[in-house]
């Protein structure tokens, strides 16, 4: 029993540290510049750079000292057009996509002031080039690349001898440090260390992009809507589930259990969506029983939260329906109708206590919801939960939100899973480590 436990616990704490590398990936390299999906695609050079340092975008992903820079304006791949504030001249232009040479001059004009060093960093084909510097030789078309230091005056201005083309040009920052990166930066929100009280620091993701809020207070203050919300439906859901399928169990292929599978079937196959939208209309505008939107009393909630368990207690019934089911020929249920047990301490007492196990397993599934929210519900019904939350955040493209939702899903669900772990092994003695 120790040997397992001490592996579930080893393997969740290795969970979690792949979970952040994940959300890295998918956050600073599949989702794009966080710049240009925040501020657009007019905003000044020096908004864009004061954004990006807040929110060290501009540092490089892994390892680098090239910190990412918009105080000059590069020529990338693909964009197949300059920079206004790009000049040619001699022989030097722009030809499918990359900067043709013939000779010629290239003058770039400096966006802001800044005192730190700039290093140009050229890709480049042919034999080229620059104030006598070789960037290369003729090499059947193959693509080479030359990396120097510029200091930063208002116009840099690159003179060109030889023929050849340019495929990018890129002006970055210079940084001491190369393993400051956006993924050490990772690791310091998740924990980092100081030399004073509390000295260690965790879940610190800084602020969100708009409305430059503490995410930690935020997730905090959508905490407790969530809870309100999703205790009454995770209750009503379990609840009811367990009850009606002891009942549809104790009258096994009779009327009783026809017509819940029947209830239960169609429950589980209604979408969550329709369901809203018609308990909205129905029972909130048409007879005005419900509020729809708001979170200003309790009334508030017992719309959303009879939606919920309505939604979800057609899959508990037939879950729980089956494992009780296949509990029903086990020789201690016999041995207790010979014993001339009641029905209800069959099914309410030696039924259910060994059945803990797959019940256990399907209700810690759901707990981790009780915290993140519900994202229809609370966008539906204007609750300001964490669900809500998420949803503003992605309309708002606000990724430093998103992350922390993500990651701080992520420890709940691990953490919760391995406590239902723990205690299914406590339960069933026969679990051991092999």
């Amino acid at each position: 029993m120790r040997a397992f436990n001490c592996r579930k616990v080893i393997a969740a704490l290795l969970v979690i540290p792949g979970v952040a590398l994940l959300t890295f990936l998918l956050f600073n390299i599949a989702g794009g510049d966080p710049a240009a999906a925040v501020m657009g695609k007019h905003a000044a050079p020096a908004e864009i750079e004061n954004f990006r340092r807040k929110l060290g975008s501009d540092l490089p992903l892994f390892y680098g000292r090239l910190r990412q820079s918009e105080v000059y304006p590069s020529f990338l791949p693909g964009k197949g057009s300059a920079n206004a504030r790009m000049r040619f001249s001699d022989g030097a232009k722009i030809t499918h996509g990359e900067i043709a040479l013939n000779g010629g001059k290239l003058q770039v004009q400096r966006a802001f002031p800044l005192s730190e060093p700039v290093v140009c960093v050229v890709r480049f084909s042919g034999d080229v080039k620059i104030h006598g510097m070789p960037l290369g030789e003729r090499n059947d078309g193959k693509v080479e690349s030359f990396t120097f230091q510029i200091g930063a005056a208002r116009i840099a201005e690159l003179v060109f001898s030889g023929m050849g083309s340019i495929r990018e040009l890129r002006f970055s920052r210079l940084q001491d440090n190369p393993f400051e990166s956006q993924l050490l930066k990772l690791g310091r929100e998740l924990i980092s260390f100081h030399p004073s009280f509390p000295y260690v620091s965790v879940l610190n993701f800084g602020e969100t992009l708009l409305g430059r809020e503490d995410i930690r207070t935020l997730l905090l203050r959508g905490v407790l809507p969530s809870l309100a919300l999703m205790l009454p439906v995770f209750f009503g859901e379990v609840l009811l589930g367990i009850l009606f399928a002891l009942l549809a169990t104790a009258f096994k292929e009779r009327w009783p259990d026809r017509m819940l599978v029947i209830f239960s079937v169609l429950g589980a196959s209604v979408s969550y969506l329709v369901l809203i939208i018609f308990a909205q209309w129905f029972l909130g505008y048409y007879l005005n029983w419900f509020p729809v939107w708001g979170f200003a009393s309790w009334r508030s909630l017992l719309l959303p939260v009879l939606v919920g368990i309505i939604s979800g207690v057609g899959a508990n019934v037939m879950f729980y329906r089956t494992v009780f089911v296949n509990e029903l020929h086990a020789e201690y249920l016999r041995t207790a109708v010979a014993k001339g047990c009641s029905p209800l301490q069959v099914y309410g007492k030696h039924l259910l206590r060994n059945a803990a196990v797959p019940m256990v397993a399907q209700v810690s599934s759901a707990l981790p919801f009780l915290f993140t929210g519900s994202l229809l519900l609370e966008r539906f019904f204007g609750i300001p939960g964490l669900g809500y939350a998420g949803i503003e955040a992605l309309s708002n493209s606000d990724i430093q939100l998103l992350k922390a939702l993500v990651i701080v899903s992520a420890i709940l669900f691990v953490g919760i899973n391995l406590a239902a772990d723990l205690l299914i092994a406590t339960l069933d003695k026969r679990i051991r480590l092999e």
